[in-house]
């Protein structure tokens, strides 16, 4: 069986996608075998044939160079763009959390590396209904995921990382570090925000991605050292 990393994000539309992109190919240019699996994604649109296509996995897929299968890369697809769990009742579909184990653990078993990506950000309910109330964090407990957040390096993010990483902490959910996105070199309050985050949490950037950056400018074991 391979390891696993849960990337997640400060909030939604911050990036979590782009940069899980660029890690999953940062990865497998390494030589390193590296997957992807999303549970559940919402917002998708269909295709001519009327079949969804989850857009976020698709991207990922296409460029870290995959070459997997829908099935394999989502295990729930709704179209509606909102939070999982209002889709699911929509569609009359509640997301089947032994289905998300057997489909984790079979893309575990397969890729050396897998890198799993959330929804949303960390208080993103999956599944709310008069059977199970579940939100992202409980999820990542059942799996026994560490954690990388990716955050937006500018205005707010002192506020929206420390938040995020104090929530992971009281879970008592590993957080194997930071990433910055839309980062802008010398810029000082972005410098500042990375000295505040790390001062109040304890928690490393690991690495920090530009705007329309196509590599992820960090050590490819260094990043492989972050799968448990």
């Amino acid at each position: 069986m391979g390891k696993g990393l849960f990337i997640t994000g400060t909030g939604t539309d911050i990036g979590k996608t782009y940069v899980t992109g660029l890690i999953v190919k940062k990865l497998r240019d390494a030589g390193y075998n590296g997957g992807y699996y999303k549970a559940a994604l919402s917002g998708a649109e269909p295709d001519e044939h009327g079949v969804l296509q989850p857009g976020d996995a698709l991207h990922v897929n296409r460029v870290a160079g995959i070459g997997e299968t829908i099935p394999n890369l989502v295990s729930y697809v709704y179209r509606e763009a909102v939070s999982p769990h209002l889709a699911a009742q929509i569609n009359h579909e509640p997301i089947d959390f032994e289905k998300i184990r057997q489909d984790f653990t079979r893309a575990k078993d397969k890729y050396e590396l897998l890198t799993m990506e959330g929804s949303g950000g960390i208080i993103c309910p999956l599944r709310w209904d008069d059977k199970q109330h579940v939100i992202l964090d409980d999820l990542i407990k059942d799996l026994d995921l560490g954690v990388l957040i990716i955050a937006d390096a500018g205005l707010g993010t002192i506020n929206a990382a420390v938040l995020t990483i104090e929530h992971l902490q009281q879970r008592q959910i590993p957080i194997r570090g930071v990433i910055f996105n839309n980062y802008v070199p010398d810029d000082i309050m972005q410098m500042d925000n990375e000295k505040m985050i790390v001062a109040m949490t304890g928690i490393p950037v690991v690495a920090k991605v530009r705007h329309g950056d196509q590599e992820l400018a960090m050590d490819a074991a260094e990043l492989a050292g972050l799968y448990r």
